[in-house]
């Protein structure tokens, strides 16, 4: 058959050119607006133009076929019975791996028992596990029509390759499908402190966390992907945004010199005192504002929500020596607080100079946090046919101090 066939049109998605494309043409509105068609037509029309005018005709005519059969596909989606048991398979096997995630969280893991099993021979057992459930999730999340589902393995399988140093060391390499492969041996004779530090529950940055939050809220969403779609203009993610656009305020105040300026006397002459309360009260709903747009934003299976949300907790990681001395803490949760004694009685010329920087940044980063809830992309966005994961590039941010 001629290049209309619909291998030719599937090859549309699936090629790395076309990865914008997959994720446009996942959105209902796109297919309403007309803007799938006029893709697809385009994309035909360059593939036809090489040929006679009479091959031309017969070509154009069977991609008017196509292109009306693949929208009323993704109009009107139907999960094939390889689909639904797909899906199932997805269900119980987050289910699986949220288990095994925990047993590698637990600290009675990497102890010895009296049984006379070793601390060892544990985490061997739980880590085969925890690579037979993500292998079973990452294997059923390549034909599963559950979106929303998908999305959050996708993000799995994006921390595991961030990871993969480190797994590597501990005898778990990740191969080219994406699944996990054990060497028992090697993990049997690694240093156990730096598998229960991967997997530890206290930093909320570590691998075993971030894999048990993306289980957490891939096991809780159930729309499929047609209703993940939908969920987009419901004005549910402008509500969520709201807290990402207030700590950008917040941090751009903390960041100018306005909030700094001395105050003055009854004279109007310029004194050594700074309004304490007034750059209190402003740091105080900073705080409030960053914790806000965590609790909101970090169910988010948006790869540009996500990404974005790391850059804050790292560029915050990196600063605490110097966020402690103001009076800011970060628990466990990666919530902030703020000692308000201490903050008070601390050298605003050094808090200044401070968020001159990192207040800059966070409300640099918080805005495009705001700008990724508030888009129309669904939580398929970065998740492609292949069930790789596109996070944006880090170098499209400001990464310096």
């Amino acid at each position: 058959m001629s290049i209309w066939n619909f291998n030719s049109s599937s090859s549309l998605f699936g090629s790395s050119n076309s990865n914008n494309l997959y994720s446009l043409f996942s959105e209902r509105a796109s297919i309403k607006s007309g803007t799938y068609k006029r893709l697809l037509r385009s994309y035909f029309d360059t593939a036809s133009s090489d040929g006679t005018s009479s091959t031309s005709s017969k070509r154009s005519r069977g991609s008017n076929d196509i292109i009306n059969t693949l929208i009323k596909q993704k109009m009107y989606p139907t999960v094939s019975e390889d689909a639904e048991k797909a899906n199932s398979k997805l269900t119980s096997g987050l289910s699986s791996l949220k288990s095994s995630v925990s047993a590698l969280q637990n600290d009675s893991t990497y102890q010895d028992t009296e049984n006379g099993s070793t601390a060892a021979d544990k985490v061997v057992s739980a880590m085969k596990d925890y690579v037979a459930n993500y292998n079973d999730v990452v294997t059923a999340s390549k034909t599963s029509t559950l979106s929303n589902k998908t999305a959050y393995v996708a993000n799995m399988m994006s921390y595991t390759s961030k990871f993969a140093d480190q797994l590597s060391e501990i005898g778990v390499t990740r191969k080219s499908d994406g699944t996990l492969q054990l060497d028992e041996t090697k993990l049997k004779n690694a240093d156990l402190s730096k598998v229960q530090k991967l997997f530890s529950s206290e930093n909320v940055q570590s691998y075993g966390s971030l894999i048990a939050s993306r289980t957490k809220f891939a096991g809780s969403s159930t729309s499929s992907s047609t209703s993940a779609s939908n969920n987009t203009s419901t004005g549910t993610t402008s509500t969520k945004g709201a807290s990402a656009a207030a700590l950008k305020k917040d941090g751009e105040a903390l960041a100018s010199a306005e909030l700094f300026a001395k105050v003055k006397d009854k004279d109007g002459n310029e004194t050594d005192a700074y309004d304490i309360d007034k750059i209190f009260s402003t740091a105080k709903s900073f705080v409030n504002n960053y914790n806000s747009m965590f609790d909101a934003a970090e169910s988010s299976s948006n790869s540009g929500v996500l990404a974005n949300l790391s850059y804050i907790r790292e560029r915050t990681k990196s600063n605490m020596n110097t966020l402690e001395e103001f009076g800011f803490s970060v628990d466990k949760d990666g919530r902030m607080k703020l000692d308000e004694d201490k903050f008070k009685n601390s050298d605003m010329s050094k808090v200044q100079d401070f968020f001159k920087n990192y207040g800059a940044y966070v409300a640099s980063t918080a805005s495009r946090v705001s700008y990724y809830m508030n888009t129309n992309a669904n939580a398929s966005n970065g998740y492609t046919s292949s069930a790789s994961y596109n996070l944006p590039s880090a170098s499209n941010y400001d990464t310096s101090m």
